[in-house]
């Protein structure tokens, strides 16, 4: 049961927090209309979180309920769309940012399109005109120009030459339960849907990775790489055990 005494124990740590969240909530408008001054649009900024360190070039738009956060620097002419997080992330000129996506402590070259849902962790840097779309993941991931990956794809300690194309499903199985390892990917590259990539393990420039591959050996330049069953095909099967399922029944 809680007493008078020990109410008016708990009043002042409760007027304190108050305090704080109030200041906190200023600095927040306050670095919002800063930027709104100097030629960024805001909508509805009172729905936003934008730090004070935050730097945000004219031209950009930012969408309610955006956070930017700690030591985030944004280029000109981009677009943050709703919901989406980014802490201490640097974005280059023309940068859209798509619905519900997760950006911390990484790099964003010029005219990159992210999500929406892609999550970027610490250290990865995306090159100018990366694609990376809906339920992407990257750690420690540096994509060259034009790259892309669209779909459903990890993407962890892994370097990826200009131009590769990541079908949706990859995944570079960068862990073995005790070290991490590296994925090299080459220019201009072709990576089938559905394929884990074993690191370590290079793919060469130019080279095709067939769909629902595991590979676990490095691929040399302009190769194709297939390592999956051979698909067995037999006419008429399915409507002889059909015909046996009707000759069962009363």
């Amino acid at each position: 049961m809680t007493t008078k005494s020990d109410q008016a124990a708990k009043a002042p740590a409760a007027a304190a927090a108050v305090e704080q969240a109030s200041q906190v909530t200023a600095r927040q408008k306050a670095a919002a209309a800063r930027l709104m001054a100097a030629g960024v649009t805001i909508f509805r900024p009172e729905t936003c979180v934008i730090d004070p360190e935050v730097e945000i070039a004219p031209d950009t738009v930012i969408e309610p309920f955006a956070q930017l956060l700690g030591r985030t620097r944004i280029g000109a002419a981009c677009r943050i769309r709703s919901f989406s997080v980014i802490e201490n992330c640097t974005l280059g000129n023309g940068v859209q940012i798509l619905q519900s996506c997760v950006l911390e402590d990484s790099t964003i070259a010029d005219g990159a399109r992210i999500g929406p849902f892609t999550h970027l962790r610490p250290g990865c840097e995306i090159g100018e005109g990366v694609h990376l779309g809906n339920f992407v993941e990257g750690k420690k991931a540096r994509l060259g120009k034009g790259a892309k990956a669209n779909h459903l794809t990890y993407l962890g300690d892994t370097e990826i030459g200009e131009g590769s194309n990541i079908g949706a499903g990859t995944i570079t199985c960068n862990y073995d339960g005790a070290n991490k390892h590296r994925t090299q990917i080459g220019k201009g590259v072709f990576v089938g849907s559905d394929t884990s990539l074993v690191a370590p393990v290079s793919i060469g420039d130019g080279a095709y990775i067939g769909a629902g591959s595991c590979i676990t050996e490095d691929v040399p330049a302009d190769a194709l790489a297939i390592s999956r069953s051979r698909q067995v095909t037999k006419p008429g099967w399915a409507a002889a055990r059909h015909a046996r399922h009707e000759n069962k029944k009363p």
